[in-house]
């Protein structure tokens, strides 16, 4: 006889207490177009930066220049044009009546499908500026970065999508956003290219490109409120209960542009570092910028052959110098290092050999072209020490043309050779006396022929 177990009756699972919702932020955050747009915004200033590397490794200036300007003519069309797109989006999908039937305001609506693509296309540009400034790191050696310029850049592009969203939700077409983005960029070129005020309160601010300018302090922070106070008012007017408010941040863009246009190229001041420099310890001394002291080491090494060959010759200047204007009469201006990106690359002379003829080139009588149209003997003499002192190979493959060429130019060329052969040919201590006497009268435009020596 079998007898039946009854299994043991086990409560139900007690049932789990509801957690808190979600708040809808959170998914328009994480998922849909906004990431996109933040990406969209990294690669692009990102990759402009990184194609045009050699031109701002090496000088914070130039790094914040091109900063901002990536951040005026990329950063900001793709802003308005994001957020237009993702305001145009419950029109295409026809979600105007869920929307409408959602118990939050509308500017609650209206933030929570704004804010991330706000977010995130700041994101991408900081991204992108953080990834610049960490790049150039390495290769310089003086100065800082400005971060008032590169937070009032990150506002105006966030700035900028909810101005475009609120574009988006109010013009019913679907090409408003690529026309949007193309509207942003053209009044990036006309407001730069502008010669009057407006380009002050255009999407560069008037920013000056090149190293030897920077702004004031309080500049990118008012051209932050004036985009910022635009968009904000954009946003009130459109979506606010009470639309009145608008004219707040209204009067606080207003009061910024005026404030733009008044100050004007007072907002950016020369650079303190471009008005100093160090120098070497050798004779003649080399100078260089106190904006790109890491350079001297490499200056007085390209030039370190050129100033062997002057060892104990008299009458040289005393210093090589590199400020902004002309040089004193016992100095000697040395080769531009500046732009970036052209003679110097992530802090190295791109060519040592080409960058010491250009010094020598400065030694000899290099702002007297009509002397030496009218006396070819003092013409020749300087060509022959000029070339003795930085010899170039470009230089010198050209000059060899005049070897093929008619009777008079062949003749000039074997008297060039000649020339060269008997400064070559000279004793040092021989050498030494007539360099002495050379340059005595080297930098004179209108010395008396019977001074200067010949070869």
């Amino acid at each position: 006889m079998t007898t039946d177990v009854q299994a043991p009756v086990t409560a139900p699972p007690a049932p789990k207490a509801p957690g808190r919702p979600r708040h809808p932020l959170r998914a328009e955050l994480l998922r849909g177009f906004a990431p996109w747009s933040g990406l969209a915004a990294l690669l692009s200033v990102g990759g402009l930066m990184a194609s045009k590397a050699a031109q701002w490794q090496g000088s914070w200036p130039e790094t914040m220049s091109n900063l901002h300007l990536a951040a005026a003519a990329l950063a900001v069309p793709l802003a308005l044009a994001a957020g237009a797109w993702q305001g145009g989006r419950e029109r295409r999908t026809r979600m105007g009546e869920l929307r409408a039937s959602v118990p939050r305001g509308p500017l609650a609506q209206f933030l929570v499908c704004a804010l991330p693509v706000a977010l995130w296309v700041t994101a991408g540009y900081a991204l992108a500026a953080g990834g610049s400034l960490l790049a150039g790191l390495p290769y310089t050696s003086a100065g800082h970065p400005l971060p008032l310029v590169l937070l009032g850049d990150a506002l105006t592009v966030g700035a900028c999508a909810l101005l475009g969203h609120v574009v988006g939700r109010t013009v019913p077409w679907r090409l408003a956003a690529p026309v949007l983005a193309l509207g942003g960029y053209a009044l990036f070129g006309l407001a730069s290219t502008a010669d009057s005020a407006v380009r002050f309160v255009g999407p560069a601010g008037g920013f000056p490109l090149g190293s030897t300018t920077v702004p004031v302090w309080w500049q990118p922070l008012v051209f932050a409120l004036w985009g910022g106070g635009l968009a904000l008012t954009a946003v009130l007017a459109h979506a606010a209960r009470r639309r009145g408010i608008a004219l707040v941040p209204l009067a606080a863009a207003l009061a910024a542009a005026t404030v733009l246009v008044q100050s004007g190229d007072s907002m950016w001041q020369r650079d303190p570092l471009t008005q100093r420099q160090v120098c070497d310890d050798s004779a003649p001394r080399v100078c260089v910028s106190a904006a790109y002291p890491g350079m001297l080491p490499e200056v007085s090494d390209a030039l370190s052959g050129l100033r062997g060959r002057l060892d104990g010759v008299q009458n040289l200047p005393v210093r090589f110098e590199d400020l902004p204007g002309r040089p004193h009469e016992d100095e000697v201006e040395l080769p531009n290092l500046t732009p970036i990106g052209w003679g110097v690359v992530r802090g190295e002379l791109t060519d040592p050999q080409q960058y010491a003829w250009e010094a020598a080139h400065k030694l000899v009588r290099e702002d007297c072209p009509t002397l030496k149209a009218q006396d070819v003997r003092i013409a020749r003499t300087d060509e022959a020490v000029l070339r003795w002192l930085a010899p170039d190979p470009l230089w010198e493959q050209i000059h060899s043309t005049q070897s093929r060429g008619d009777k008079e130019r062949r003749a000039a060329y074997r008297a060039d050779e000649a020339a060269l052969d008997h400064l070559k040919a000279m004793s040092p201590e021989t050498r030494r006396t007539w360099l002495s006497r050379y340059f005595a009268t080297a930098r004179d435009c209108a010395p008396d022929p019977k001074e200067v020596p010949s070869l």
